[in-house]
């Protein structure tokens, strides 16, 4: 079993500033809260396809993602909406998995994907079409994220993010892209460690990409504040980042306040306002979503898993949690035990 810290669940030490005041360290919300939301190992396969040709993706658990390494072809949404078009270095993001299709063109007939069999502990699989035309080369593929219980931040992406890759506005997912595309092309020493780190890291890349555009559309009054805006706050980002950092510790809302230099009232409304729920009901589901991640990942005892997201009592923390999940923390333990199928 994974420990906590493999879990994406931190506890940290805090050291103090020179005036002796209690010093958190950053604690970057957008990763740990996509660790918590973790259910497996990612999947995804090197696809090259020369026209004409037409692939249909089915629903799948967790979110997809395609992006276009090499060549051009076009993106068919699952809401039967106008075909987009794609090219060299785009990235597509459906959070919900939800079923689409990508063609050279709208018009071509499409066949449904098969990525074939995965050897034992393979991450990354191979599917190839043959055609007179024009070469396409994509890397499509599955994070395996959970959906019962979804960072609040998730549910303010689109069902589609498209990510047109330009060097000037996306440089980072740009070179990510191009070094996938690098590894993917020709088999190197240590190729099988490179890239599912750097398909996950493509995650991270995406999300970022999308937060920088809405944030900068909530700048310009398109659209209400809300998360994309929160993790930047100077005064609710540092507050998150506090929270994470110790779920465990006893905060209050004028403690989380100082930490952006607000007063109690003025730091309340504001995080509210931005993030959705009030700081301290926010503080108690990041901490069950802690606790629900160390019962799956780990096998410390209930006792110290309470004390871990902040609680003396181990009655405290059953009741909080079996109101949070609708089931007692041991028995949440044990269904996850039990083989499927």
């Amino acid at each position: 079993m994974m420990n906590a810290a493999e879990s994406g669940i931190h506890v940290h030490a805090s050291g103090r500033d020179r005036g002796g005041r209690r010093r958190l360290p950053g604690m970057d919300v957008l990763a740990d809260a996509l660790a918590a939301m973790r259910t497996g190992r990612t999947r995804s396969a090197r696809t090259e396809v020369r026209a004409p040709w037409g692939l249909r993706f089915p629903e799948v658990g967790g979110a997809t993602f395609h992006v276009v390494l090499e060549g051009e072809c076009w993106l068919l949404p699952p809401d039967a909406g106008a075909a987009v078009r794609l090219g060299p270095g785009d990235a597509v993001f459906l959070r919900h998995g939800s079923p689409m299709s990508l063609a050279d063109d709208p018009a071509t007939p499409l066949t449904d994907f098969v990525p074939g069999d995965w050897e034992p502990g393979q991450t990354i699989g191979r599917v190839e079409i043959e055609g007179p035309g024009p070469r396409t080369l994509l890397l499509c593929g599955a994070y395996p994220l959970g959906r019962a219980r979804p960072h609040p931040l998730m549910a303010e992406l689109p069902d589609l993010v498209h990510l047109p890759c330009s060097p000037a506005d996306q440089p980072a997912l740009h070179a990510a892209i191009g070094l996938l595309s690098t590894e993917l092309d020709v088999r190197r020493p240590g190729r099988d460690g490179i890239v599912p780190a750097l398909v996950d890291a493509l995650l991270l890349y995406i999300l970022r990409g999308w937060l920088a555009d809405r944030s900068a559309a909530e700048a310009r009054g398109a659209g209400r504040p809300g998360w994309a805006t929160a993790l930047t706050d100077p005064a609710v980002g540092p507050a998150l980042e506090a929270i994470h950092a110790e779920p465990s510790r006893a905060w209050t809302v004028e403690e989380l306040g100082a930490c952006g230099g607000l007063s109690r009232s003025a730091f309340a409304q504001r995080f509210t306002a931005l993030v959705g729920t009030p700081p301290l009901t926010y503080l108690t589901w990041w901490r069950m979503t802690a606790a629900g991640r160390l019962l799956l990942s780990g096998d410390a005892p209930l006792r110290v898993v309470a004390e871990q997201v902040g609680y003396s009592a181990e009655f405290a923390f059953a009741k909080a949690f079996k109101r949070e999940y609708g089931i007692a923390p041991g028995r949440y333990r044990r269904s996850a035990e039990v083989p499927s199928g």
